[in-house]
């Protein structure tokens, strides 16, 4: 059965992963607390999304997606930013300064909590917010 809620979602969690989750999760509701999150379903598996968005993308394609997104894959946990500026993806902009980890343009991996640099991570969550939503329509 998928999960439905976040407390589901994270309590199917092996504990180990849990704790991660559940410290990434608390740190992104202290760095956004108005931000609304949900279990969403990203590339098959379930994913906290926070601050839901509508987008239109340049090839015309619409749909609703989250502005933050947090998973935990089997190896590794994804922290995703779905927000730019002028200088482009924040998080790939910042990719040097996020610690021991992978990103892509809006994905963070990384494969223990120890590796990312929650300070610089929760800088770029608060910077999303006000940046908005990739491709956001009104």
């Amino acid at each position: 059965m998928k999960p439905t809620t976040i407390d589901q979602f994270l309590a199917s969690l092996p504990a180990d992963r849990r704790a991660a989750m559940l410290a990434l999760h608390a740190a992104i509701r202290k760095a956004v607390p108005k931000l609304t999150s949900e279990i969403m379903m990203g590339m098959g598996s379930p994913v906290i999304g926070y601050g839901k968005y509508h987008y239109k993308s340049p090839s015309g394609r619409e749909g609703d997606w989250f502005l933050i997104g947090l998973a935990a894959g089997k190896n590794y946990y994804s922290l995703h930013i779905c927000a730019a500026d002028k200088g482009g993806y924040l998080a790939e902009q910042n990719a040097a300064k996020l610690g021991k980890v992978k990103t892509g343009r809006s994905c963070i991996s990384f494969k223990k909590l120890e590796d990312l640099k929650l300070d610089v991570a929760m800088a770029l969550v608060k910077q999303a917010v006000k940046s908005g939503g990739l491709n956001a329509v009104g």
